[in-house]
């Protein structure tokens, strides 16, 4: 199946580059640019793709009130961030509103294309920068337990440590000498039995509660 997308960003060269990576894969369309957040939140209602990378800092309009329209509006359409910054401010406001991943702009092509079909495929997608100054903004605080920790089987902890450590479903299996699609079933019941929307507020919790260490 063919990932549609739509390129969101203030800067022309910028938007024209991400089209030439994200077009030279066969598995992925670029259904449309479009550069700030209201021209955004257009082009996606118009096209409805599978999923929008968008800036978090653009004149005219920024990603992030887009990014929260566009979960109202179009919650079929995931958005991955993708900005310059890895400061904290953007990660968590990305995150509070709906973000299905995030990556800075110096991430090299293949891992961009890497991270739009996950995201298409439903996972979230986190750069390893990102994922640094989500652990050190929100977790290095003092520990909080979660009553959903207790519900958790051996095994599921298991898992959940390794989403921690940022290994995929495939990377979490050869671990556990498990199949990857067992593995997507205990994410899945890790996610329900903690409350959470996905695998970054799973981590987020995990080391709150101090379960990594």
């Amino acid at each position: 199946m063919t990932v549609r997308v739509v390129v969101v960003d203030d800067n022309a060269l910028l938007r024209a580059g991400l089209t030439t990576v994200l077009a030279s894969d066969p598995g992925i369309e670029v259904v449309g640019e479009a550069p700030d957040g209201p021209a955004a939140v257009r082009l996606v209602l118009r096209e409805q793709p599978d999923v929008a990378l968008m800036d978090v800092e653009m004149p005219g309009g920024d990603g992030l009130t887009a990014l929260a329209e566009l979960r109202l509006r179009c919650p079929r359409t995931r958005v991955l961030v993708l900005t310059m910054f890895d400061l904290d401010e953007y990660v968590a406001d990305a995150l509070r509103a709906g973000a299905a991943g995030f990556l800075l702009k110096t991430t090299a092509p293949g891992e961009l294309v890497a991270a739009v079909k996950a995201c298409a495929a439903g996972q979230v997608a986190v750069g390893p920068t990102v994922v640094t100054r989500l652990v050190d903004s929100f977790v290095a605080r003092e520990s909080r337990p979660h009553p959903g920790l207790a519900d958790l089987t051996d095994r599921e902890l298991d898992v959940l440590r390794a989403m921690a450590r940022g290994l995929s479903n495939a990377e979490i299996g050869a671990e556990l000498y498990v199949a990857e699609t067992t593995v997507k079933t205990h994410v899945a019941r890790v996610l329900a039995k903690l409350g959470v929307r996905d695998r970054v507020q799973a981590v987020v919790l995990a080391h709150r509660a101090g379960v990594t260490r």
